[in-house]
């Protein structure tokens, strides 16, 4: 069994709630901020399992920017800060 780490960022759109893993380029959505979080652990679960099928997982997460801690476990960087940057352009 794969153990993977990956960040969830989530936002809304009108009434929806996205929920987005930014490295692994993987989204999903939900009415409430819990139910985005669970269908993007869905969308990622589905993502890795096809990856894998293809036989190019491990180079889809290295080129994300994991690392392997061992054969069954990898390791995303760690985003640091997040924060909503407001600019004024004339």
């Amino acid at each position: 069994m794969l153990e993977i780490e990956f960040d969830a960022i989530v936002f809304q759109e009108g009434k929806t709630y996205v929920a987005y893993s930014p490295k692994l380029d993987v989204s999903s959505c939900g009415s409430t901020v819990e139910e985005a979080k669970s269908n993007l652990k869905t969308a990622v679960r589905l993502f890795i399992e096809g990856c894998d099928k293809m036989g190019s997982l491990d180079e889809i997460l290295e080129e994300a920017g994991y690392e392997s801690t061992d054969e069954h476990c990898w390791k995303t960087p760690r985003m640091v800060a997040t924060e909503l940057v407001s600019l004024q352009a004339q």
